[in-house]
């Protein structure tokens, strides 16, 4: 009879971190009804029940923690070896996994990842967004992206794209019957979209001005935790939202939203890519790093040049007056 795959011993690794086999599923890129069975035939094969399983839980069994705690190792290693020989190719292949919030996939998408998608196409690109930071090592990630301040010491970061900013946006029907906030406590007195965080705590909305610094726990009617369902509520009307300036910068360009407090939120550290120090990365994240710095590179030299085009036309006009 055949043994376990390494397939199946993946499943039953993501089963056990993930504590789920929906998510586990997930992060393996196939059915529930299938890694199930993968996970069921290996069980028949060794003769032991490896997980406990109720209608709303999954854990492993005693013989099943001895199973993960002496196999996960050894998965490690072999997946090791198999990453020391990618390295070697010249062309990119194989699948990269992205972790990231929705705002930085949606910033990154189509700089990055689409042109990265054209340049090598051998490669699948595998991009899971959530709102929580998560070890990108433990959950079987190649690369994870997040607001510098926010990256784990332990990785090497490469920044992307630009300095972010929060908005503080309403529709201009919502501001038909009120006054546009000055200040932040003028928020007090308006209807806001309060946020849900992925740990189930409520955000804070967070504003700072000539070293002052204020945090609101703001009043309304509705409470979420997706950008694209604050947008709606935003323009039927409904409120105040507080966005990641790219959600929304769309929007308030063509007129539909307005901004208020602009002067109270500053920039914030930009986003960065992140990975761990392997010495066996494979071909397709050498190319993605790379491409990832030749952006960049090319986007500060950019910027470089309108700086100082900016200066040559002050000069000029300074000189003429």
């Amino acid at each position: 009879m055949r043994g376990p795959g390494l397939g199946d011993l993946d499943a039953v690794i993501a089963v056990s971190r993930r504590g789920s086999f929906r998510a586990a599923a997930l992060d393996l890129g196939m059915s529930t009804t299938a890694l199930s069975n993968a996970v069921a035939k290996l069980e028949a094969g060794l003769g032991a029940r490896l997980f406990n399983r109720t209608t709303r839980s999954v854990a492993l069994t005693d013989a099943g923690r001895s199973f993960v705690g002496q196999v996960g190792p050894a998965l490690q290693e072999i997946h090791g070896a198999m990453d020391m020989v990618r390295s070697h190719q010249e062309t990119p292949s194989g699948t990269l996994r992205i972790n990231a919030f929705a705002t930085a996939a949606r910033e990154i998408l189509p700089p990055l990842i689409l042109e990265f998608l054209r340049r090598y196409p051998a490669v699948h690109v595998d991009l899971v967004t959530e709102g929580k930071l998560v070890d990108i090592v433990a959950a079987g990630f190649d690369l994870g992206v997040r607001a510098a301040n926010l990256v784990p010491t332990d990785m090497i970061a490469v920044p992307v794209g630009r300095a972010q900013r929060y908005a503080v946006v309403g529709s201009p029907a919502y501001f038909q019957t009120r006054k546009r906030p000055i200040n932040p406590l003028d928020l007090l007195e308006h209807s806001c979209i309060r946020i849900r965080l992925p740990n189930g705590a409520l955000f804070r909305w967070v504003f700072e001005k000539n070293g002052e610094t204020v945090q609101l726990d703001v009043d309304g009617r509705i409470t979420l935790d997706e950008a694209s369902l604050s947008r709606a509520v935003i323009l039927d009307g409904m409120g105040l939202g507080f966005f990641m300036e790219p959600d929304v910068l769309a929007d308030i360009e063509a007129g539909h939203m307005v901004r208020v407090l602009e002067d109270w939120t500053p920039p914030l550290p930009g986003l960065c890519l992140y990975y761990p120090g392997r010495r066996n990365a494979s071909a397709a994240l050498k190319a993605f790093v790379g491409l990832a710095r030749e952006l960049r590179a090319k986007a500060e030299a950019s910027d470089a040049r309108g700086n100082m085009a900016a200066r040559t036309g002050r000069s000029r006009s300074g000189g003429t007056a």
